[in-house]
């Protein structure tokens, strides 16, 4: 083909309407260049081939029924209809993702409820929600389970504004509901008789995670419900769910794959005991594992008939002692995802690089996270047993007490295939604490050695060495966290100008001023979003870059104690849609 290209400057996410010069006909009928579109599954391959000539973006157009987008200013609900007009399953992303540690205001925005006005008047056929960091109220609940009478799934990932009235209208009204998944959401637990919303003659379920609910729920609507849906494959409980109930929910349902327990800590029998752990003998396609609040040791073992399957152990809720964990491992030969809580320490962390050969991702989380005393969590020796006995090792979230530059040398020199590396030193600005140097070279040896990386997150005293790094060794990075770091803009700019594919970066308590806000303005329009909190920014810089740049929504968000000189909060990010028409008055759109 010859045909002329012009990808637009302010594509937004799967929604963008590219430019398109055409030169001569796609010599494949529609019919069959939709067919063939339709196998693509990735959003970013879809987006790809819409700009390959007119003829492929209208079948591209008609042929996709899933869409993916990650900021949801990026585009208006009645831009994406247009575009899009067969749509069957939406994802959407809300708020900064610096939402999870509170430094996003209140109503801030990113509420579902226009969106959802839109959609039932464009895909009453809608069968699919996905939602992170949005907000969700009860009456937009109720709305969704009303408008769409062949709607499936529903997702929750950190949203808030609702509560259990809203999941009761959702089990009430959702006749053919198959994934009701609740995650780490800011709920209001009125009741936990939602789950008798849904009917006795309802048997459709295969997904049903209630983890992050606080609220004892109705165990005999639970147990009846599970009971009838044959086709259940996760349930994940929260610790209201004691011992002997998961025994009960497990005889009903040996066919589950993923399971998330209740509280391990009731008294049990010895013949209780054996009636749970026949139940998880019995379940013989169950890989993933989650829960196990408040453990105790002495019901632990009633899991290792299960173990021997798993290949995603979550114990992120479990104080485990090291001892305890390292039996439990021992089961566990075939593990490829692994989250606990840092009370295993490094002799836990030992036993996983001796058990777990095929493991692949590792997320380690504080049990306090302003706890400054190292002789309690994990460090360096920990991180290092790891990478010597788990080769295969991709994806890393750890948070240490100390580490050191030949550390990290060492841990990246025995997985070089890391496509994500979150390093967070809990001690803010702290150096390598035996040579009491900057932890420039331990991210150095990162971005130099692993060059898949796309996800990083830095910490520890860092000077502009390290973006030197990073801008340039990091070609494929898409998203970096900064907090407490660098030295002058010189380092910011570095990463602006270095990494081609950067998407996400987050930035926080750092000295950037202007002069790096600004080293990105050819950068922005081809980034998600720019996120800076605390540093050095002002209000006249952040002017310049909305005036250099007009199609970029630059929003300021004010703090009443910082001078009004100084811009505390900043989000840059693209957009087609203009801006944002719901922004609350501490929000100022430049």
């Amino acid at each position: 083909m010859d045909e002329k290209i012009k990808k637009p400057k302010n594509s937004a996410d799967s929604a963008n309407s590219p430019e398109v010069v055409i030169q001569s006909p796609s010599p494949f009928p529609d019919e069959v260049l939709e067919k063939v579109l339709s196998l693509l599954q990735s959003h970013k391959d879809r987006s790809s081939v819409s700009l390959v000539c007119k003829d492929w973006y209208n079948a591209e157009r008609w042929s996709r029924t899933k869409i993916f987008i990650g900021n949801c200013y990026s585009v208006s609900p009645e831009i994406v209809a247009r575009r899009f007009p067969k749509i069957k399953s939406v994802t959407l992303k809300g708020k900064p993702r610096f939402s999870d540690f509170n430094l996003v205001p209140e109503n801030w925005g990113a509420n579902i409820h226009d969106w959802l006005i839109v959609f039932a008047k464009v895909y009453p056929f809608l069968e699919e929600l996905r939602l992170k960091r949005m907000t969700v109220s009860d009456e937009s609940l109720e709305f969704l389970a009303t408008s769409f009478p062949g709607f499936k799934s529903l997702s929750l990932l950190s949203c808030d504004g609702f509560s259990t009235d809203g999941l009761k209208a959702v089990a009430t009204h959702c006749k053919k509901l198959t994934e009701l998944d609740i995650q780490e959401n800011g709920i209001d637990d009125i009741s936990g008789d939602w789950l008798s919303g849904f009917p006795e003659n309802f048997t459709s379920l295969e997904i049903l995670n209630f983890s992050s609910l606080n609220s004892e729920v109705n165990f005999d609507a639970l147990e009846r419900l599970v009971s009838r849906c044959k086709s259940l494959k996760v349930l994940k409980v929260n610790k209201g769910i004691s011992l002997d109930q998961l025994q009960r929910l497990l005889v009903r349902a040996p066919q589950l794959i993923e399971l998330g327990t209740g509280s391990f800590q009731q008294e049990l029998t010895p013949r209780q005991c054996m009636e749970v752990e026949s139940a998880f003998r019995n379940c013989k396609n169950l890989q993933l594992l989650a829960g196990l609040w408040d453990a105790s040791y002495l019901y632990v073992p009633v899991l290792y008939p299960a173990c021997s399957r798993l290949t995603f152990l979550n114990l992120s809720y479990a104080t485990l002692r090291s001892d305890e964990f390292a039996k439990l491992l021992a089961h566990c030969p075939n593990l490829q995802r692994l989250w606990v809580l840092d009370t295993v320490e490094d002799k836990g962390l030992e036993a996983v690089g001796s058990c777990c050969p095929l493991l692949e991702e590792l997320r380690v989380f504080p049990t306090n996270p302003f706890d400054e005393d190292i002789n309690h969590g994990v460090t360096e020796s920990g991180f290092l047993a790891v990478s010597q006995g788990c080769r295969k090792l991709h994806y890393v979230l750890y948070f240490c007490q100390q580490m050191t530059n030949a550390a990290v040398a060492t841990i990246v020199q025995n997985c070089p295939d890391f496509t994500h590396f979150r390093l967070c030193i809990m001690n803010p600005g702290q150096p390598d604490y035996l040579t009491n140097e900057p932890m420039d070279e331990a991210f150095g040896a990162v971005v130099k050695t692993c060059t898949k990386l796309q996800r990083l997150a830095v910490s520890g005293l860092l000077t502009d060495l390290t973006f030197e790094y990073i801008g340039k060794y990091a070609k494929n990075l898409e998203t970096l966290s900064v907090a407490f770091a660098g030295s002058s803009d010189w380092g910011m700019q570095c990463v602006l100008e270095g990494c081609p594919k950067l998407r996400k970066l987050e930035i926080r308590d750092c000295p950037f001023g202007n002069a790096a806000l600004l080293s990105g303005l050819e950068k922005y329009e081809s980034m998600r979003s720019l996120w800076m909190s605390a540093c050095n920014v002002t209000m006249n810089g952040c002017r310049l870059l909305a005036k250099e740049m007009p199609r970029l929504n630059v929003e300021v968000m004010k703090d009443e104690e910082t001078d009004d000189s100084y811009a505390d909060k900043v989000y840059v990010y693209r957009s087609i849609a203009g801006p944002r028409r719901d922004a609350p008055p501490f929000v100022l759109t430049l």
